[in-house]
């Protein structure tokens, strides 16, 4: 079956402001089905707030927010969670007590239904479901190489390790859309090099959509189909990674490249 036409997610207009702080400032951009688009710009320029605004956690003044060609510009996070659509946060949001398999299980609460008693019970259909969503998240852990670490309270685990799982907390609920908000922030060399493998196989082997916000210039020139540039609230560049790194108005208000 072929895939629907159109781009996956369109923002059109979009402003967000607090007080009379405008974090974003009218952004438009579309993101198609299976690509990578890296978001970048200096601190403050409105990133995160894009991102938190296409979640459902900020809502829009102004602008449209459209998904799979429907509008969701006002939705709570749980429908447009619901829709399609999982992250990653800045800091690593786990449930630090819980075992990593447990965190990852917690991805799958959208696609779990069925009799609250039966699942008390553990009878019949519940059974058999709790032994389906298991033998996916099974296969995420695999995918992400740390079936080392399934049963460790993901509180102690180190930061690059707890980044991974969060990640694949995100896989557990199969989005066509994932957004990663600086998902190497605090890693090494190594753990970046893993990051962005994984990224990449999710887009490749799932068929993943991905938006990410990043600040490592290498990562986002090596993975990215496409790049958004982002400062004071407003988009300044939007198309391909050669074609963004030339732009100078990005040189000027992100890469700080002095004129001769």
């Amino acid at each position: 079956m072929s895939e629907p036409v159109g781009p996956l997610l369109e923002v059109d207009g979009v402003s967000v402001r607090f007080g009379a702080l405008i974090a974003v400032n009218r952004v438009s951009l579309r993101i198609r089905r299976r690509e990578i688009v890296a978001i970048i710009g200096p601190n403050g320029a409105g990133k995160t707030t894009l991102l938190n605004a296409v979640s459902g956690f900020y809502h829009p003044y102004e602008g449209r927010i459209a998904f799979e060609g429907r509008d969701r510009t006002h939705l709570s996070p749980p429908d447009v969670a619901a829709l399609g659509i999982a992250r990653t946060f800045q800091n690593v949001a786990l449930f630090k007590g819980m075992s990593v398999l447990d965190n990852i299980m917690t991805g799958r609460l959208l696609k779990m239904s069925g009799s609250f008693l039966l699942e008390a019970l553990y009878w019949g259909p519940a059974r058999r479901q709790e032994l389906e969503h298991r033998a996916f998240v099974e296969r995420i852990i695999d995918f992400l190489e740390i079936q080392a670490i399934r049963k460790t309270p993901a509180g102690r685990l180190p930061y690059g390790l707890q980044k991974r799982v969060e990640l694949a907390r995100a896989l557990a609920a199969e989005p066509k859309l994932l957004l990663l908000d600086e998902p190497m922030a605090g890693m090494n060399v190594e753990e970046k090099e893993d990051m962005c493998r994984f990224i990449l196989d999710v887009n490749q082997e799932f068929g993943t959509t991905i938006a990410l916000i990043e600040h490592d210039m290498g990562v986002v020139m090596d993975i990215s189909d496409r790049v958004v540039v982002l400062d004071y609230g407003r988009k300044i560049a939007d198309g391909e990674p050669a074609e963004v790194r030339r732009d100078q108005a990005v040189l000027d208000a992100y890469l700080g490249v002095a004129h001769a």
